[in-house]
């Protein structure tokens, strides 16, 4: 059943063409006439323009050989640099890993040395001699801490975490005493007493948990305490003497001084000196008498006569005179240099008529 309409006319000539393009003896009119022209050169044409038969074999040998070589591929090979930035990043995760671990570990564990090391890195990459002693003390706060949590520890770990105090403590009171007395600070002194009274109640109230073996540490930190409170009360009372520490210094700094305390006197560098009391002027009642003598001229007469004494007629006796003062002589002052006038120097006119020349 055909299509009606458009699509059936398109369909027909459609047909008619390809009719026209298959080889037929019968004769036809002058139907596609120019499309079978081109269609025709189209055929001639292409055989033409094909590769000849040895370019053909050289390609295809070309191609075959290509496909007989096996392909070489290059294996990844990381970066020295890419190992190094892997590795670093590895060790820095690794440690703070580690630390993280170690942070609640207490002497007689593993990680107890880890925490230390850390607690030295601390220390090195803090800046300032005040803050380093504070440091030192934190340290030795954390050692008497880790006693209350220690149990059943070896009497070795007690000993390890006493040694430990004690070396904190020392380095700490050291810095904080010569901070304090170069500077005349009480503060510091007052606070270091404080936390000294503090950390021996707290290491009291371990006695009783402390082995036997460990027992003659305990005291022996205990008493070095003591002798920190002793040490900064004998500093604080020479704090305004001139003479403060003796100099030398033992385990924990530097040695108060003792004797008689000499008051500092204040500094009077750059004080202005204040005026000495002037000599009251002569009682206008009081004339001095001039004098009789005569001198040689020239010679300043330094003799200053003195108005006699009045006979006392009550029972109060008379104010005393003062002599005037006498003029300090001064050098006569030199005369002032000055400058000779400039020399005119006259050069006669070069030629008549013209005006002499002056220099100068």
């Amino acid at each position: 059943m055909g299509v009606p309409g458009r699509f059936s006319r398109e369909r027909v000539e459609v047909e008619r063409f390809d009719r026209a393009l298959d080889p037929s003896p019968a004769q036809r009119d002058g139907e596609f006439a120019a499309e079978l022209a081109v269609v025709a050169a189209l055929r001639e044409l292409g055989p033409a323009g094909g590769p000849d038969p040895a370019t053909r074999e050289r390609i295809r040998a070309e191609i075959e050989g290509r496909l007989g070589e096996p392909v070489i591929r290059r294996r990844w090979r990381p970066r020295m640099a890419d190992l190094a930035a892997a590795s670093i990043a590895l060790v820095l995760g690794l440690v703070g890993l580690t630390l993280l671990l170690s942070k609640n570990a207490v002497p007689g564990e593993t990680l107890y040395d880890v925490k230390r090391a850390g607690e030295a890195t601390s220390l090195a990459f803090t800046f300032g001699d005040e803050a380093k002693a504070q440091k030192h003390l934190e340290f030795a706060a954390d050692r008497v801490s880790e006693l209350a949590r220690m149990t059943d520890a070896s009497p070795s770990a007690y000993r390890t975490a006493l040694d430990d105090f004690g070396t904190d403590v020392r380095a700490g009171v050291t810095q904080l005493t010569a901070l304090a007395t170069s500077g005349g600070d009480h503060g510091q002194l007052a606070d270091l007493k404080t936390w000294a009274r503090d950390q021996s109640s707290l290491l009291a109230a371990e006695q009783s948990h402390v082995p036997a073996a460990a027992a003659p540490d305990l005291s022996g930190a205990r008493g070095l305490l003591t002798r920190i409170q002793e040490r900064t009360t004998a500093l604080v009372s020479r704090l305004n003497c001139y003479e403060i520490t003796t100099g030398s210094s033992d385990e924990l700094g530097l040695l108060p001084a003792k004797g008689a305390c000499t008051q500092q006197q204040p500094s009077r560098i750059g004080a202005t000196p204040a005026p000495e009391p002037s000599s009251p002027p002569p009682s206008s009642s009081e004339t001095v008498p001039p004098s009789t003598d005569t001198s040689t001229p020239g010679t300043p007469d330094l003799a200053v006569p003195t108005a006699p004494t009045p006979t006392p007629t009550g029972g109060a006796a008379p104010p005393p005179v003062f002599a005037p003062p006498i003029p300090t002589p001064s050098a006569p002052r030199l005369p002032t240099p000055t400058s000779p006038p400039p020399v005119l120097v006259s050069i006669p006119p070069l030629l008549p008529g013209l005006p002499p020349i002056v220099i100068g």
